[in-house]
């Protein structure tokens, strides 16, 4: 719908610290209206082309790097995800083709050029870059997805955007306030969860950050502190107080400036000491739509002051009850889809059911290796399988940690042995791992033959055996001894 002048009855939108703070001396409305108050669209103008230069980044890194080639071009087995088994890497030089239409969209996002092409296909092309391979699962990459949907859903290219230079009629001032709601309500929930799953209790324990910041401790200035106590239970406990409070702490005015200070700390030295790729800088951008939205206005000499009477984007009446259905039916997703993990027994950390999706982002440290072996079951005959001959470094890593990976890539070695020739066989697995320092342990039943075993959400997989170890005491010669062997390359 065109941008129309607001009505006379239209309070400043422009000084709205968050959604439906326009109508204060209206009294308070319900939400379901307040969603539709206009707020300054400056901050999500702003995030806009943050987002679409950090994308390109990113798929810059990939071609720079030569990882297009490592990883979807070379690989030849590739993990799924349960109901995305179809999704397959393009032919030939498909994935270059690929990822520089994928590039190019996320410049057409940030200069804001054909936007609801560019956006579309940036959100497309991050997904199905996303979903190739499971190995390669990231909480980043994820969120990723789900920004670039929602951001193709907000007409964010209606200021400072080369559309609305080239067709003015297309120009607004503001937004629908559902439009930063959802955005904000998304990030929340990705601090919320973060947060939430540090409350178990090798988390609580100072367990994997004391193992992560002993190996940290050659930093300049910084690195012998690593090494004390007192770093491992503020990193540990800091981290859980930041996630849980963080969002207030932006969204109440007196503790905005500290919370956005925390954050920039915060994210910076995530960035320094673990390699998590674009997430620091990303949420780094994605904080500042926390702030007033009208805080471009006055921090920035890009936007000019809100007249008066702006431009507001409006809404047909008959299509609220649509945008709040969505609204509701994406968020109650975002919230349900992180507590999956409850219905399963035992530790997420160690059977991996539930993990993904959750925001469960570097909270343990779990080491693996796992042996892959067919076996006749007519003649007992039995061979062990070289998995390097069909995946990658980073693949093969994963494969012992996550039990669906390992009957995933059970169910391709049975298939790549029959198609030699051979009758069916039943493929065995034998991994051990190592969850935040524990002793080694058998973490699948070596008896069970994978290859007979159907990949299903539910029930449970009872071939995955529970979590027996316990987490040694710290300085403990069990914890010495595991290190020890880690160090030497055994188990």
């Amino acid at each position: 719908m065109s941008p129309q002048p607001a009505p006379a009855a239209a309070p400043g939108a422009h000084a709205a610290d968050s959604p439906g703070a326009a109508s204060r001396g209206a009294g308070r409305r319900p939400l379901g209206e307040r969603l539709f108050e206009p707020v300054d669209i400056a901050s999500i103008a702003v995030f806009r082309v943050g987002l679409g230069l950090i994308l390109f980044w990113e798929v810059w890194r990939f071609f720079d790097a030569a990882w297009i080639q490592l990883y979807y071009v070379d690989p030849v087995f590739h993990f799924k995800y349960f109901g995305f088994e179809w999704v397959r890497p393009w032919p030939g030089d498909g994935m270059y083709v690929h990822f520089a239409v994928t590039g190019a969209a996320a410049l057409g996002v940030a200069t804001g050029c054909c936007y609801r092409l560019s956006s579309w296909v940036l959100c497309l092309g991050y997904a199905y870059w996303f979903l190739l391979d499971e190995a390669r699962y990231l909480n980043h990459l994820y969120l990723v997805v789900l920004l670039t949907f929602l951001m193709a859903l907000i007409p964010a290219h209606r200021a400072r955007s080369l559309d609305a230079r080239r067709k003015p009629s297309l120009r607004a001032d503001t937004l629908p306030a559902w439009c930063l709601f959802v955005l904000r309500a998304q990030l929340a929930l990705v601090y919320v969860y973060a947060g939430v799953a540090k409350l178990n209790p090798d988390w609580l324990a100072g367990e994997p950050m004391r193992r992560w910041l002993g190996e940290r401790t050659d930093y300049s200035l910084i690195g012998s502190w690593f090494a004390t106590e007192l770093a491992v239970w503020c990193f540990s406990y800091g981290g859980i107080l930041l996630d849980l409070l963080i969002v207030p702490a932006l969204l109440w005015r007196p503790t905005r400036g500290f919370a956005v200070g925390g954050m920039l700390v915060f994210h910076v030295m995530n960035s320094l000491l673990f390699d998590i790729g674009i997430f620091p800088v990303t949420m780094i951008a994605a904080t500042l739509l926390f702030l007033p939205p009208d805080w471009p206005r006055r921090a920035l000499l890009l936007f000019a002051p809100l007249p008066d009477r702006p431009r507001v984007l409006g809404a047909p009446m008959g299509g609220r009850s649509l945008v709040l259905g969505c609204l509701c039916a994406y968020l109650a997703i975002q919230v349900l889809l992180p507590l999956r993990h409850f219905a399963y027994p035992g530790s997420v950390h160690w059977t991996e059911e539930g993990h993904r999706f959750a925001w469960h982002m570097k909270l343990r440290e779990k080491r693996a290796e796992a042996r892959f072996w067919a076996e006749d079951p007519e003649t007992a005959d039995i061979w062990e399988i070289d998995a390097s001959e069909f995946l990658d470094p980073r693949q093969l890593d994963l494969v012992g940690r996550w039990p669906d990976m390992s009957l995933q890539f059970a169910h391709f070695l049975a298939d790549d042995v029959e198609s030699q020739g051979h009758g069916r066989m039943e493929i065995h697995v034998e991994a051990r791992a190592s969850l935040n320092g524990r002793p080694w342990q058998l973490l699948l039943d070596v008896e069970r033959d994978l290859a007979a075993e159907e990949r299903v959400l539910w029930p449970p997989a009872d071939w995955i055996l529970p979590l027996t170890e316990p987490l040694p005491a710290r300085g403990s010669e069990a914890t010495r001894d595991v290190r020890a062997a880690e160090h030497r390359g055994e188990r």
